[in-house]
C-alpha cells in the first residue's frame, strides 16, 4: 500500500527520493518520510504527518545533503497516521534506519521479545519493531547489515518490502521482498529502488524486478548481490521497462482521476490493437493460441478479483457464458482463499488485478496452482506479481492510473475480458459467424462512442452540482447493467464520501425499495436491450414512491426519459458491450459531484491504489 523509494549514487539523492515519492504518493499519503546519510556520516531522518508536499515544507532549511537515501510515503495499517508512526524508523543506536511496506504479523511476539531485552519503542508499528529486530541480530551476532537482515527475515511472518541504511557503511542500501512489490532500477555507477518503476524510468530503463523471499545488497561500485532466505545466491535479471513518463504528469487536467477518464478511448484502441482484426474478422490472443487446449477444455473458468476487477469480473462472466457456453463463477479473492474451494486441474482460474500485486488475489492464485488449477492473469502493470505468477494472460494495456479510484483500468478489463470471451468462442464455435461479426464490428466502434459520451461532461458537471446534499444513492440496472451500477456506486463512495449502493433493478422490490423518498437520489442505467421493459416497471414502482430519477438512456429513448427527472443520453450499441458506455457518466458524476464537495478525488481519505497488505 505504501510507497518506497531509494537511490545510491553521486548525485544529490533528496530530490531524486522527493520526486520519486509523488510519483508513488497514490500508493499513500497518510505521511512521508525520508532518510539521508550525509557527507560527515550522520543519519538525518525527517518525517511529518500528511502528504509529500508537507513533508517538503518541514524539511526547509535542513541539512539534506547526501547521495544515499530511502523515503516512503506510508498508508497506515499499525497506528494512526502521525510523526511519530511514519517512516523511516530508526533503530535504537539510530545506526539504521528502514522503510517498509506490508504487515509483519508475528510483530508482537518479536517486540515482547525485544522488550524484555531493554529495547525501548517510539511508535506503534510494526515496522519499528522490524528495525530493532535486524539491530538487535546484527550486534548480537557481529554481523554485516546484509546478514543481518537475512537472518532477521527468517523470524518473521507476514508480507513486506524493505530499505535499510546502515550509518556505519554509507555507500550500501540493503532491500528485501515478500508479497510486495519491489523494484532495483540499474544506472551507470548508481541505483535507485522503487516500489513499482514510476520513480526508477525518468533515470534508466534498466530494471530488476525481486522476487519474492529475495534480499538484495545494493553497493554502490559494485554489481548487485542477491539471495533468498536461505543464502542461495540469486542470479539478478535485468530487463528494459518501458514507460511513458508523460502519462505520470496531470497533462492540464485538474485531477489525474478527470485526465484517465478521457484517456479511456484511446486507451481501449491500445487494448484492442493487435488482438481485433475487422478486415479479417478474426480475433488474435496470444493467450488463447498457446493454450487453446487447457483454455478450451476447461470445465468451468472462476474468476477472483478486489473491487472494481470484481466489477468488470461479472461483467466478464456474462460474456464467457453467453459467448462460450462455459460455466463461470466469480469470486472475491479475500474470500476465496479462505473457502476451501472445490476446484482442479479441470479449472481456469481467471485473476483480475489492476497494479498485479493485491494481496488477496496473489494468495488466491497460490491456492488455484496448488490445487492444479490453471491460472489465466489479467493485469495492467507490466513485470508484476501476477504476471509472474500465472501460467498465461493478457495485459490490458491502458498506461499506468495515476488516481485511486479505478477508471479506465475498468474498462480496459472489460475489454480485454470481452476479447477472451470472442476469441474462446471463435474457437467453440460457439457464436454464429454473423454474431461474431457484428459484436467484432461494434467493439471497434467503442472508442469512438466513448468520446459522444465525454462530450456529455459539463452537462454531467452541471447535474452534480444539485446532488451535493445528498447522504446517499442507490444505484441499479439489471443484467450486463448491474455490475455497472455497483461499480457507479463504489465511485460514489470512494470519492464523495456518499453512501451508495447497487442492485438488481428487479430486487429493489425486496427490501431496497423502503429507503426510497423525495430526498433519495436513484441512478438507473436503462438502455434499450432485452430487459428495457422491466427496467421500465422498475422506475414506475420508484417513481410511485417519489424517488428523484437520474437515467442513463440510449439516445432517442421516448418511454424512460419521459419518467426520470434527469436523463444522460449515450449513443447505442449492443447490449453486451454497453458497460463500456455506461461507465462513463457515473464515473463523471462521482467526479464532478466530490469536486463541488471539494473532495480530494485523486488521493480519496483511507485509500490507497495498491492494496498489498491482507
Amino acid at each position: 500500500m505504501c510507497g518506497i523509494v531509494g537511490y545510491i549514487g553521486n548525485r544529490d539523492a533528496y530530490p531524486v527520493l522527493i520526486k520519486g515519492l509523488k510519483r508513488l504518493e497514490y500508493r499513500g499519503y497518510d505521511s512521508a518520510g525520508v532518510a539521508l546519510i550525509n557527507a560527515q556520516g550522520q543519519l538525518d531522518v525527517y518525517k511529518t504527518k500528511g502528504k509529500v508536499a508537507d513533508l517538503e515544507n518541514f524539511v526547509v532549511e535542513k541539512d539534506v545533503s547526501g547521495t544515499i537515501g530511502i523515503a516512503h510515503t506510508r498508508w497506515a495499517t499499525h497506528g494512526e497516521p502521525n510523526s511519530a508512526n511514519a517512516h523511516p524508523h530508526v533503530s535504537s543506536s539510530r545506526n539504521l534506519a528502514l522503510v517498509h511496506n506490508g504487515i509483519i504479523e508475528n510483530y508482537a511476539t518479536i517486540k515482547a521479545k525485544l522488550l524484555a531485552k531493554g529495547y525501548k519503542f517510539c511508535s506503534e508499528t510494526d515496522t519499528e519493531v522490524l528495525v530493532q529486530l535486524i539491530e538487535y541480530v546484527q550486534i548480537s551476532n557481529h554481523l554485516s547489515l546484509f546478514k543481518a537482515v537475512q537472518l532477521a527475515l527468517r523470524q518473521v511472518i507476514g508480507a513486506y518490502a524493505i530499505a535499510v541504511l546502515d550509518k556505519k557503511n554509507p555507500k550500501e542500501i540493503v532491500v528485501a521482498r515478500k508479497s510486495s512489490p519491489l523494484v532495483i532500477g540499474v544506472g551507470d555507477n548508481e541505483y535507485f529502488v522503487g516500489s513499482d518503476a514510476s520513480p526508477i524510468v525518468e533515470y534508466t530503463n534498466k530494471v530488476v524486478y525481486l522476487k519474492d523471499g529475495e534480499i538484495a545488497c545494493i553497493t554502490l561500485g559494485k554489481d548487485l548481490e542477491i539471495v533468498n532466505l536461505n543464502n542461495v545466491k540469486m542470479v539478478p535479471e535485468i530487463k528494459d521497462v518501458e514507460f511513458n513518463l508523460g502519462k505520470l504528469e496531470k497533462g492540464g487536467y485538474p485531477h489525474f482521476m478527470l485526465k484517465e477518464v478521457f484517456e479511456q478511448p484511446d486507451c481501449i484502441i491500445d487494448c484492442m490493437r493487435g488482438r481485433v482484426n475487422v478486415e479479417s474478422q478474426k480475433v488474435l490472443l496470444s493467450a488463447v493460441i498457446d493454450h487453446k487446449d487447457k483454455l478450451l477444455n476447461a470445465r468451468r473458468f472462476i474468476i477472483v478479483a478486489c473491487g472494481t476487477s470484481w466489477h468488470a469480473g461479472l461483467i466478464g462472466k456474462r460474456l464467457i457464458e453467453s459467448f462460450c457456453r462455459i460455466p463461470v463463477e466469480v469470486n472475491y479473492a479475500s474470500e476465496f482463499r479462505y473457502s476451501d474451494p472445490l476446484i482442479d486441474e479441470r479449472d481456469v482460474v481467471i485473476a483480475i488485478s489492476q497494479s498485479g500485486e493485491t494481496a488477496d488475489t496473489l494468495a488466491a492464485i497460490e491456492l488455484a496452482k496448488s490445487k492444479g488449477a490453471f491460472i489465466y492473469g489479467i493485469c495492467n502493470a507490466i513485470g508484476s506479481s501476477i504476471p509472474r505468477s500465472t501460467e498465461t494472460g493478457s495485459y490490458i494495456h491502458v498506461g499506468p492510473e495515476i488516481g485511486v479510484a479505478s477508471t479506465k483500468a475498468f474498462t480496459g478489463q472489460v475489454t480485454v475480458l470481452t476479447i477472451l470471451a470472442l476469441a474462446l468462442a471463435q474457437e467453440k464455435h460457439t457464436m454464429t459467424k454473423e454474431l461474431f461479426i457484428k459484436v467484432l464490428d461494434e467493439l471497434n466502434r467503442i472508442p469512438e462512442k466513448m468520446k459522444e459520451v465525454l462530450y456529455l461532461d459539463q452537462q454531467i458537471s452541471n447535474l452534480a452540482k444539485i446532488f451535493t446534499y445528498a447522504h446517499n444513492f442507490i444505484y441499479m440496472g439489471r443484467g450486463y447493467s448491474y455490475p455497472v451500477a455497483l461499480e457507479g456506486a463504489l465511485k460514489l463512495k470512494e470519492i464523495s464520501y456518499i453512501h451508495a449502493e447497487g442492485y438488481p433493478a428487479a430486487e429493489m422490490k425486496h427490501g431496497p425499495i423502503a429507503l426510497v423518498d423525495i430526498e433519495m437520489p436513484v441512478v438507473v442505467i436503462a438502455t434499450s436491450g432485452s430487459l428495457y421493459e422491466k427496467v421500465v416497471s422498475n422506475v414506475q414502482e420508484i417513481k410511485a414512491r417519489k424517488g428523484r430519477i437520474i437515467a442513463i438512456v440510449t439516445k432517442g429513448d421516448q418511454v424512460i426519459s419521459k419518467m426520470a427527472d434527469w436523463i444522460i443520453e449515450i449513443p447505442e450499441t449492443l447490449e453486451c458491450l454497453d458497460p463500456l458506455l455506461t461507465t462513463l457518466p457515473l464515473q463523471l458524476l462521482a467526479y464532478h459531484i466530490a469536486v463541488c464537495k471539494g473532495m480530494n478525488v485523486d488521493q480519496p481519505r483511507n485509500l490507497a491504489k495498491s492494496v498489498t497488505v491482507e
